[in-house]
């Protein structure tokens, strides 16, 4: 059975400004003189990893910094600022989802965020889109090596029993892509708002609405 494998928490609702203010507040938490502004996270997102990001910007101040929990504090307000907030599913995206589980397509969320971000998205999301859209979910505790190494993807085919050549990915982050490609799957860049401005031209090709009938045709065909 062909498969369509979201690559992100922001491929179902676009959280990256909610992520850019949990690491300003986890920053202040931890009595760090720190703001990432947009500008500035918009090139810091070239990048996975936010415990890395957290650890670079360190080393380049020149201070020491326990980037692990300091990842943890903004994961912790990340998820306490979904809640207040609430999620609505990027277009097309609900879609897409009701499409392919009419014509027998797999749905699949392959992240290595935490099963923990994960819950709190897809709690956020519901009912619009919930646990059960999904057949597979890959976490940072199923697979340790983040993107771009291609690990989430290979892991993803075997699970399902498919080659790389009946899968897309949808993804949007161009270290999501060099993921997927390093599995050998075609992929689909979906940008966010602050990843828009970013060199997709390693993806397959680059939307700003999922188009369902694109997709479907692209696994099934």
């Amino acid at each position: 059975m062909p498969a369509i494998l979201f690559g992100s928490i922001s491929t179902l609702v676009d959280t990256s400004e909610l992520q850019r203010e949990a690491f300003n507040e986890a920053f202040s938490r931890h009595g760090l003189d720190w703001h990432w502004d947009r500008e500035d996270y918009l090139a810091m997102l070239e990048s996975n990893g936010g415990a890395q990001r957290i650890a670079e910007h360190a080393a380049a101040t020149g201070e020491t910094v326990d980037a692990d929990a300091v990842h943890a504090t903004k994961s912790e307000v990340f998820r306490e600022k979904l809640r207040e907030s609430g999620g609505t599913p990027r277009p097309g995206v609900r879609e897409t989802i009701k499409a392919a589980h009419g014509r027998g397509v797999t749905v699949g969320l392959v992240t290595t965020t935490s099963r923990d971000n994960v819950d709190a998205v897809l709690d956020a999301l519901g009912p619009d889109v919930t646990r059960t859209d999904f057949a597979l979910l890959i976490d940072r505790a199923v697979v340790s090596a983040p993107k771009p190494d291609p690990a989430a993807y290979t892991h993803a085919i075997a699970a399902l029993g498919e080659t790389a050549d009946s899968v897309v990915a949808i993804e949007d982050n161009v270290g999501g892509v060099a993921s997927a490609n390093g599995a050998g799957v075609r992929v689909v860049a979906f940008p966010n708002a602050n990843t828009a401005g970013h060199d997709f031209s390693q993806a397959t090709e680059r939307v700003e609405s999922l188009d369902d009938g694109a997709l479907l045709a692209g696994v099934t065909r």
